[in-house]
């Protein structure tokens, strides 16, 4: 079979428009068929609405061994390009000098067509390990994909012994990032006329209390920590980012809904943060309303765009792999969220590593300079050969 470079295969995932509102059927076939070729067998598992998928594949060590071994793993899916200024097609690989530009380039199409362009040569080596491709879907919506996967992974009772997540870090090792949590809450009150105020229950108001508590928890994590300050915001991180509520400036409103988010240092544990909030809502805010209106009541929705903390262990193999692959000794955290996290509580030790800026990401003109891939295929290569006898 023909060898498809990094270039090919990058201008060819480039061209599916893969933003997560979409189907990535198309492209994971594509990928599905080019391994198959090669004689890679892969194995895809559906979305529960269907329409996509996530991609697993193995190649073997030289001896058929398909247990351990190294995941290489990346997301299929990429954000909008609504409303974006962009200079060329987002949808066409557009070469300019050292920059390939596209969506996806950067996050994190780079990397699986990296991965992809070397399978020929992974497979030519006699690897006493086999070598692992999982690429995902929906990651940009709150890794929808992953544990769908991993769930497959674990009923097969599929093993690795580390795995390397692509999302563009300069080619540096990243070790840990923070869990990101999403919740909705509504509030229910009771309608009343804006002149009646002692026979309504006003929703928005009894919102605003809930909303401040959450500040306050903010401003205490951000006062006392505890801190990391590998990251760049060294604390937890609290906030609300869309309220609505209210039909008219003379009605009580009887409903508000919200959603608010808090980004925990890896250690913090989520459910501690969060049964915070539902401790006051039970023992203060809910008693209160009760006073207004019998019937008023608040419910709070965990939604599925959640991301786990990640926190690498210095001592684990993959770790070390990395660091010796890349000479990279630093400490290096994010506040972005990846896979990894999903993997590490999957018992599979990762670390993320992969070519490109996540500043160049989610952006206009978004690109990843083509000596970021050459230094990725370099990092892969090594670690394909770290696995030989």
């Amino acid at each position: 079979m023909e060898h498809t470079s990094t270039r090919e295969w990058l201008r060819t995932l480039v061209a599916f428009d893969t933003t997560s509102r979409n189907s990535n059927l198309a492209l994971i076939e594509t990928i599905r068929d080019a391994l198959a070729a090669q004689g890679v067998a892969s194995e895809l598992t559906h979305a529960p609405e269907g329409g996509k998928a996530n991609l697993f594949a193995t190649l073997p060590a030289h001896d058929g061994a398909t247990q351990g071994g190294i995941i290489l793993s990346g997301h299929t899916d990429v954000v909008p390009v609504d409303g974006q200024d962009w200079s060329s097609d987002p949808f066409s690989l557009t070469e300019k000098g050292d920059r390939l530009y596209g969506r996806g380039t950067a996050d994190m199409k780079g990397y699986i067509a990296a991965a992809l362009a070397l399978v020929p040569e992974f497979l030519s080596l006699k690897r006493a390990k086999p070598l692992h491709l999982a690429f995902s879907y929906d990651e940009e919506v709150g890794c929808l994909g992953a544990p769908v996967m991993l769930e497959a992974l674990k009923r097969r009772g599929v093993r690795a012994e580390g795995c390397v997540v692509g999302e563009p870090t300069g080619m540096r090792v990243v070790v840990a990032h923070k869990g990101m949590n999403l919740y909705r809450c509504r509030v229910h009150g009771k309608a009343a006329h804006s002149s009646l105020t002692p026979r309504g229950c006003n929703a928005i108001e009894y919102a605003a209390r809930l909303i401040c508590r959450v500040r306050d928890l903010a401003d205490e994590f951000q006062s006392r920590g505890p801190y990391d300050d590998a990251f760049d915001v060294p604390f937890t991180t609290m906030g609300t980012n869309l309220v609505s509520g209210g039909i008219a400036v003379n009605t009580i409103p009887d409903a508000c809904e919200f959603s608010y988010e808090f980004r925990n240092l890896p250690g913090m544990s989520p459910d501690g943060i969060q049964n915070r909030i539902e401790a006051y809502i039970r023992e203060d805010l809910l008693p209160r309303m009760r006073q207004d209106h019998a019937g008023a009541r608040i419910e709070i929705e965990p939604m599925p765009a959640a991301v786990l903390s990640l926190e690498a262990s210095e001592h684990a193999a993959i770790t070390r792999l990395a660091r010796a692959l890349t000479g990279d000794d630093g400490t290096t955290k994010v506040s972005y969220g990846t896979e990894g996290g999903l993997f590490q509580s999957a018992g599979i030790p990762a670390v993320i590593c992969g070519p490109g800026h996540i500043e160049q990401a989610h952006r206009a003109d978004e690109f990843v300079e083509a000596a970021q891939l050459d230094a990725c295929e370099d990092f892969l290569r090594r670690l394909a050969g770290s696995l030989v006898d």
